[in-house]
C-alpha cells in the first residue's frame, strides 16, 4: 500500500467577490459559480503547461463542477507519477514535461488504476487516512484521463492514443430493487412526523418548534419534484410566483427550468414563508433573498439540508441519524410514486431533468403526460 503526501495548501489570501450581474440568473449562483471556476484555475495553475489547450476544452466544453473533477483526477495522476513512479524526474507538478508524458503507456495507466487508485494512504498534520476507492470511482478517473490523452494525441502534443489499451473498468448496473426510497407509507410517516414532531428527542423538538414549517416544505419540494439537493438549496422567495403556478430552478450546466406548482408546494411555501421565515430586514445582507433559512438568518447550507434530511428519515426507517436517507434518496422516492402513478417514464425524465432515460426507466413504465397534468394529483397534504 503507497503512501502519497496531501496537497500544499494556498498560502496567498483568497479574494473577496463582487458580483456584477447582467444575467437573469441569481446572483448567489453566480457567485457560487465563480468560487468553482477560481478552483479550478487554481488546479490549473499547479499542472504543466502543456495541458493549457486542454484546460480551454474543459472550460466550454463540460459543466463547471464536472470541469472542476476531471482536473483534480488529472492532479492526482501527476502527484502519482512525481511521488510514485520513475516517469518522470520532475520534483514537483508543474515541471512533468510533454517528452515523459509521451513515454508513458496503456500499462502504466492501467497499473495506476488497477493497483495503486484502489487503496492508498494521505499523509497530514491529522494524520494518515487510509482512501479506498469503490468502481465508480475508478471509472470516473479513468475517463478523466480518458479526455486528457485523447485530446493531447488530438492537437498533436501526443505521438499516439493510447487510449484503446485502457483496461476496461466494470461498474455495477444499478438494480430496480436496489434502489433506496421511501415506500407510500413511510412517508406518510415522514410528513407526519415532521407535522406533529411527534418521536422526536427533547432537544430535536425544541429546533422544530423554530423549523417545523421549513422542515415540512423542504421535504415535500423534494418529494413532490425529485429535485436535486443543490437546485433546492438555490431557492429564492422570488423563485416562486404563486399567480402563475410556477417556480424557476436551475439545473445542471446553468439550465433553467419553470416547474408547476400544485396545491400541496403551494400551500407548505406559503405557510413557511408567512409563518415562520424571518423578514428580511432581520436576515444578513448576503442572504435576504434566500427561501430557506438557518437559525441563524443565512440561507442554509447543502451540509444542513442533507443532515435535516437524514435526521428525519432515521426516525421513519429507525435508524442512526447518519444512516438516514439523503436527498437523492427522496429523489428517488419522487419518481417510483410518481411511476406507480402510472406518469410517463418520459415525462418523469423530463421533471427529474434525467440526461438518459435508461435512468428514468429503473423506476418506470410508459404512459403520456405532461409534467403539469403528472403533478396536479399527486398531492402530499390534503387540500383544505
Amino acid at each position: 500500500m503507497k503512501k502519497r503526501f496531501s496537497k500544499p495548501k494556498n498560502a496567498t489570501t483568497p479574494k473577496s467577490f463582487h458580483v456584477h450581474n447582467k444575467s437573469d440568473k441569481p446572483n448567489h449562483i453566480v457567485f457560487q459559480e465563480q468560487k468553482t471556476i477560481q478552483k479550478c484555475i487554481t488546479v490549473e495553475r499547479r499542472l504543466p503547461s502543456f495541458m493549457k489547450d486542454f484546460f480551454l476544452y474543459l472550460k466550454n466544453a463540460v459543466a463547471i463542477n464536472t470541469r472542476l473533477a476531471y482536473l483534480e483526477d488529472i492532479e492526482f495522476f501527476c502527484d502519482y507519477l512525481v511521488t510514485e513512479t520513475n516517469l518522470t524526474q520532475a520534483d514537483s507538478i508543474k515541471d512533468i514535461s510533454l517528452d515523459e508524458f509521451n513515454t508513458i503507456k496503456a500499462r502504466d495507466i492501467n497499473y495506476f488504476l488497477g493497483q495503486y487508485c484502489q487503496r492508498y494512504e494521505i499523509e497530514d498534520d491529522k494524520g494518515i487516512r487510509i482512501m479506498e476507492n469503490h468502481q465508480r470511482a475508478l471509472a470516473r478517473k479513468k475517463s478523466s484521463l480518458s479526455v486528457l490523452y485523447k485530446n493531447l494525441y488530438r492537437d498533436g502534443h501526443l505521438q499516439q492514443n493510447i487510449t484503446d489499451g485502457f483496461n476496461p473498468i466494470q461498474t455495477p448496473k444499478p438494480q430496480p430493487d436496489a434502489i433506496k426510497r421511501l415506500d407510500i407509507d413511510e412517508v406518510v410517516k415522514l410528513l407526519e412526523l415532521v407535522g406533529n414532531g411527534s418521536h422526536l428527542s427533547e432537544k430535536e423538538k425544541r429546533y422544530w418548534q423554530k423549523t417545523r414549517y421549513r422542515d415540512r416544505a423542504i421535504l415535500v419540494l423534494f418529494l413532490t419534484y425529485g429535485l436535486r439537493v443543490n437546485e433546492l438549496q438555490q431557492l429564492d422567495v422570488s423563485s416562486f410566483n404563486f399567480h402563475r403556478g410556477e417556480f424557476k430552478i436551475y439545473r445542471k450546466r446553468g439550465k433553467e427550468s419553470l416547474m408547476p406548482i400544485n396545491h400541496s408546494c403551494e400551500k407548505v411555501v406559503r405557510e413557511y414563508i408567512e409563518k415562520e421565515r424571518q423578514q428580511n430586514d432581520q436576515v444578513h445582507p448576503d442572504h435576504q433573498g434566500a427561501l430557506f433559512l438557518s437559525l441563524q438568518k443565512k440561507r442554509m447550507t447543502i451540509r444542513a439540508i442533507q443532515n435535516l434530511v437524514k435526521k428525519y428519515t432515521s426516525h421513519v426507517l429507525g435508524t442512526l441519524p447518519e444512516d438516514g436517507y439523503s436527498p437523492h434518496k427522496l429523489r428517488a422516492t419522487a419518481a417510483t410514486s410518481l411511476i406507480q402513478q402510472g406518469a410517463s417514464i418520459f415525462d418523469v425524465q423530463n421533471l427529474l431533468d434525467h440526461d438518459n432515460v435508461t435512468t428514468t426507466q429503473l423506476y418506470a413504465a410508459h404512459r403520456k403526460d405532461s409534467k403539469r397534468e403528472i403533478l396536479k394529483n399527486f398531492e402530499w397534504i390534503d387540500q383544505e
